[in-house]
């Protein structure tokens, strides 16, 4: 009898043991399920270099708005650093971005020679190069987004042409000649001249797409060539810096100046008339393209080895017309 009592017992126990196990296995499977329900997949945030060469001006300034704006779009970190314009500074700042390893790295070169060892040095690290507005002269570079920088200059020598009804004496104000844009706009406005027989570059000089070297190098060409009806400035800010030197000689309005790039201050001084045209690079659709080009990078999509943006002439009659924001 007692043995028969002690087997029901032993048998009671191992069917509690048995259930509270299987209740247990139940318990944690339920938990673990939940916990993977209400807890979302990481993903991983995109990050993206910005190395600038420059944020001392306003188109570069715009550049990185538009880039800003982008990454704001799609959540991405956007990592800016300015180089001053000084190719030393540059790669310092590439190096040091190359450590905090982003998805891609978009630069803006100071240098088309000089960035070479930066875009290297990012190839080694694995990290994929996008070039803006400037190109690098070698390296490996995944895409290039920019504007057609010959094209600019043709269509600023065409319509200075035509404003000064094919004669005339023109000022040509360069940009940094180590820079393709400088080179290619100085090309694009020459072939165009050379149409123009009737019309005469008097003085051509560099001003390092800098407003203050562009006054300084104006005033000097008015005081060795005081007949002059036009200017070429191959970006806005070297255009404003003309104007002023030409303000302070009391030609303004008489003599016709075509900038390249259309940022704000441009525009004011085309609806003032104190300058008559620019040709559209809209800065800020820049930095919001090389994002965008990023982005699709990062998604495994192809990208065109160029990707050229549209240029438009601006004047007075479609000043506010043109498109250079969101």
């Amino acid at each position: 009898m007692k043995k028969g009592r002690k087997t029901l017992a032993f048998s009671i126990v191992t069917c509690v043991v048995l259930a509270s196990s299987l209740v247990g296995c139940g318990s944690s499977k339920e938990s673990t399920s939940s916990q993977s329900a209400s807890t979302p997949a990481s993903s991983k945030k995109i990050k993206i270099g910005l190395a600038m060469n420059t944020l001392n001006n306003p188109f570069f300034v715009a550049v990185k708005e538009g880039a800003e704006a982008r990454a704001k779009e799609i959540g991405a970190d956007l990592i800016v650093t300015d180089a001053q314009n000084n190719v030393g500074t540059q790669l310092s700042n590439i190096e040091s971005m190359i450590q905090q390893k982003p998805d891609v790295l978009i630069i803006d070169p100071a240098d088309s020679d000089a960035v070479v060892q930066a875009v290297q040095e990012a190839n080694n690290a694995n990290i994929p190069v996008i070039t803006i507005d400037r190109r690098a002269n070698g390296g490996n570079v995944i895409a290039h987004v920019g504007f057609d920088a010959v094209e600019a200059g043709k269509m600023a020598g065409e319509w200075l042409a035509k404003a000064l009804n094919g004669k005339g004496n023109v000022v040509e104000i360069t940009g940094i000649m180590g820079t393709n844009v400088a080179q290619d706009r100085d090309k694009g406005f020459t072939e165009v001249m050379k149409n123009y027989p009737d019309i005469k570059i008097v003085a051509k000089q560099t001003a390092n797409f800098d407003r203050g070297e562009a006054l300084k190098v104006m005033e000097n060409i008015i005081q060795a060539n005081p007949n002059i009806d036009g200017v070429y400035a191959a970006n806005d800010e070297m255009a404003i810096g003309a104007e002023q030197a030409l303000e302070a000689a009391h030609l303004t309005g008489k003599v016709k100046i075509v900038g390249t790039d259309d940022t704000d201050p441009m525009k004011e001084l085309i609806k003032s008339g104190k300058a008559q045209a620019t040709v559209a690079n809209p800065p800020y659709f820049l930095g919001k393209d090389a994002v965008n080009a990023a982005k699709d990078l990062i998604d495994g999509k192809k990208l065109e080895k160029d990707v050229i943006l549209k240029a438009d002439l601006v004047t007075k009659e479609n000043v506010d017309s043109v498109k250079t924001r969101d």
